[in-house]
């Protein structure tokens, strides 16, 4: 596995998944773009690649997101996007064989999200819920 920087992301490996031609394909898509983001932060890097991909195929955020992570990709909370942050937090509080219940990538995901957090974030770290609000102002 490749870790990229100090941040420890571990890009996706193909080998991992008995990949078919749709895997391959968000495969080489993601890490295409992720050569082409001329950013310095590999999570942008990372969130960026996971949104092109997921226009290029016409699939959702995080479909494209739990694939790659069933791929390997490891990487902070903040390098996903919010449909599949709340797609793992759901996961997360089922278990076994669950309808719904979290992959073996997403566990070790969340293990990573666990180990990498700093000591005082950790009690609520793992279930960050982010609702949106909508605010309309009326202009009489």
């Amino acid at each position: 596995m490749n870790i990229t920087n100090s941040n420890d992301i571990t890009l996706p490996q193909l080998d991992v998944l008995h990949a078919c031609s749709e895997h391959k394909e968000i495969y080489l898509r993601f890490m295409g773009h992720m050569r082409r983001v001329p950013v310095n932060r590999v999570e942008i890097k990372v969130l960026s690649s996971i949104q092109f991909t997921a226009d290029m195929m016409d699939c959702s955020d995080a479909s494209i997101a739990k694939t790659l992570v069933d791929m390997g990709l490891r990487a902070p909370r903040l390098a996903f996007p919010n449909a599949f942050l709340d797609f793992i937090d759901r996961a997360m509080m089922r278990r076994g064989w669950d309808v719904g219940a979290p992959s073996a990538g997403m566990l070790a995901l969340q293990e990573q999200w666990f180990k990498y957090t700093p000591q005082e974030e950790l009690p609520l770290s793992s279930f960050r819920h982010v609702h949106a609000v909508v605010t309309e102002e009326v202009l009489s």
